[in-house]
C-alpha cells in the first residue's frame, strides 16, 4: 500500500509506521531523501500543522494544573491590542473567527513574525466571523495559544514542549529544528518529472502551529497517544485520559452538509463507521505533507493504535488516506487476540437486587455488574455501543453518578421498601420500574 502511493502520487521519499500495544512497531519507507543520506526510520521530515495537536495538549495541561479555564478569554492572560475576547476553548477548535494567518503575506515571503510582531500586529488581524459561528481554520489562533502555554510556563513554547510532551513521551526524534536526518522537500512538477526543491522557512512565533519535524515512528508512537494514552502513559504524567476524552469530544463538524470529520479541541476527527473513529491531524508545509491518526473502538482494534504517513511532497494529497487504511488494514487481517473471559467476583450486596430488566419512558433497559462497576444499556442497543456506567456518589448511600455513557453526570437513585428491595429508580429524574408503566403509573401488568 504504501509503495503503490509512493508510485502513484510520485513523492520523493515517503516514510510509513503503525503502533500498535501488542505487536511490535511496523515501517515502511520508499524513495530518496534527497539531502545525501539513506531514507530510513530516522528520516525526518516536516509534520505541518500535526504540530497543533501539540499544542493542544500544552494547552489541557495548563488548564489541568489550574493555570487557565477554557472558557477564559485569551486577554484575560495575555496582554493583547486587539482580539483578547476570544476564548480558550474557540481557539482550540477553531470556532473563534480569528482570519486563517498572521497579518502579513506570509506564504509570500516566507518569513513569519516573531513573538512580538505577532502581537504588535494583532490589532491588523481580522475577525472574519463571529466567535462560534462555524468552523474556520486558524493558524493564527494557535500561534497565540503557544505563546499563552509559554507565558503561562515561564519559557518558550519549544521549551515547554520538550520538557512536558517530548521527553515523558520518549518523542526523541520529534524537533523544532530539522535535524542532520532531515529529508528535502518538493514541488514535484504536475507536467513532468522534476522534482524542484521547496526552500526552508523558520515560523518563528507561528511554530506552535506548524514548526516540527519528526519521524514516521514517533508519530505513529503519538497517534496512539492520541487515542489511548492510558496504554503510554499510565500514570497521566503528561495527560490524563479524561483529558483526552475530552479533546476527542466534537465541537464543530469542518462541513455543513458532509459530516465526514470534526473538529475537538485541537483534534481532527474521522468517522469510519461502526463505531470507529479516527483521531489525530493532517500536516501541510513546502515540500512536506503528513497524516497522523490513531484509532479508537470497533471489533479487533488493539490497545494503543497509531498510524503516520510522511511525505516529501507538497502536492500529494493521495497520502492524507493512507494512515485510514493502514489501520483498517491491520484490524482487518491482524486484530488484535480475543481475550478470553473469566469468572469476576459477585455483584456487590445492595446492587445485587437491582440487577436484571427495568423499564424507563416507555422503553426496555438492562442493569448489570460487570468489571467492578454497575452498568446499564437499552435492551435493544447494539453490541458495539458503550453502557453506561456508574459510580456511588460518597456519602450518599443508594445514589450513583453516570461516569460514561448515556446521561454522564446525571445521578441514578434508588427507592427501597420496606425490606430493602430496591423498587424504583430515577435516572435523570426519570422513573424506572420493574413493569413498563405510564407516567402517571398505569403498570401494564395489571390493566383496568
Amino acid at each position: 500500500m504504501v509503495r503503490r502511493v509512493q508510485a502513484d502520487a510520485r513523492i520523493p521519499a515517503l516514510a510509513a509506521a503503525l503502533h500498535r500495544a501488542d505487536r511490535p512497531a511496523w515501517g515502511c519507507a520508499v524513495g530518496d531523501s534527497g539531502a545525501g543520506t539513506p531514507l530510513g526510520p530516522d528520516s525526518r521530515f516536516r509534520i505541518g500543522s500535526v504540530t497543533k495537536t501539540f499544542t493542544a495538549v500544552l494547552t489541557l495541561q495548563c488548564r489541568d494544573d489550574g493555570l487557565l479555564d477554557l472558557d477564559d478569554p485569551v486577554g484575560r492572560h495575555l496582554d493583547l491590542p486587539a482580539h483578547g475576547e476570544a476564548t480558550v476553548r474557540r481557539l482550540l477548535s477553531h470556532t473563534a473567527g480569528l482570519q486563517r494567518e498572521p497579518d502579513g503575506d506570509v506564504w509570500d515571503t516566507l518569513r513569519a513574525p516573531d513573538a512580538q510582531a505577532l502581537v504588535a500586529d494583532l490589532a491588523r488581524a481580522e475577525r472574519v466571523l463571529p466567535p462560534g459561528r462555524r468552523f474556520h481554520y486558524s493558524n493564527l489562533g494557535l500561534a497565540l495559544l503557544g505563546r499563552l502555554v509559554g507565558e503561562l510556563r515561564g519559557g518558550t513554547w519549544a521549551e515547554v514542549l520538550a520538557d512536558r510532551v517530548l521527553t515523558p513521551l520518549g518523542l526523541a526524534a520529534t524537533t523544532v529544528a530539522p535535524g542532520p536526518t532531515a529529508v528535502t522537500g518538493y514541488l514535484v512538477d504536475a507536467y513532468s518529472d522534476e522534482a524542484r526543491p521547496e526552500p526552508p522557512a523558520d515560523f518563528g512565533a507561528v511554530g506552535p502551529a506548524a514548526q516540527l519535524w519528526s519521524t514516521a515512528a514517533d508519530m505513529a508512537r503519538w497517534a496512539a497517544f492520541l487515542a489511548d494514552p492510558a496504554a503510554l502513559d499510565p500514570a497521566g504524567a503528561v495527560l490524563a485520559p479524561a483529558t483526552l476524552d475530552e479533546m476527542r469530544w466534537p465541537a464543530t463538524v469542518t462541513d455543513e452538509t458532509l459530516w465526514s470529520a470534526g473538529f475537538g479541541l485541537g483534534l481532527i476527527l474521522v468517522p469510519q463507521g461502526e463505531r470507529v473513529v479516527h483521531v489525530g491531524h493532517d500536516g501541510a508545509m513546502p515540500g512536506f505533507l503528513a497524516a497522523v491518526y490513531g484509532r479508537r473502538g470497533g471489533e479487533g482494534t488493539p490497545g494503543a493504535m497509531g498510524a503516520a504517513v510522511l511525505g516529501s511532497s507538497g502536492t500529494a494529497a493521495e497520502l492524507f488516506d493512507l494512515p485510514h487504511r493502514l489501520l483498517a488494514a491491520a484490524v482487518e487481517h491482524d486484530p488484535a487476540d480475543v481475550v478470553p473471559w473469566r469468572p469476576g467476583p459477585p455483584a456487590p450486596a445492595e446492587v445485587r437486587g437491582l440487577l436484571g430488566r427495568w423499564w424507563g419512558e416507555g422503553f426496555e433497559y438492562v442493569f448489570s455488574w460487570h468489571d467492578g462497576a454497575l452498568r446499564a444499556r437499552g435492551a435493544g442497543d447494539p453490541a458495539g455501543k458503550p453502557p453506561a456506567v456508574f459510580a456511588p456518589v460518597p456519602g450518599r448511600p443508594d445514589v450513583y453518578r453516570t461516569v460514561s455513557g448515556r446521561e454522564v453526570g446525571e445521578l441514578l437513585r434508588l427507592t427501597r421498601d420496606g425490606t430493602g428491595r430496591v423498587v424504583r429508580m430515577h435516572w435523570a429524574t426519570y422513573r424506572f420500574t420493574r413493569a413498563q408503566e405510564t407516567f402517571d403509573g398505569y403498570d401494564f401488568r395489571v390493566g383496568d
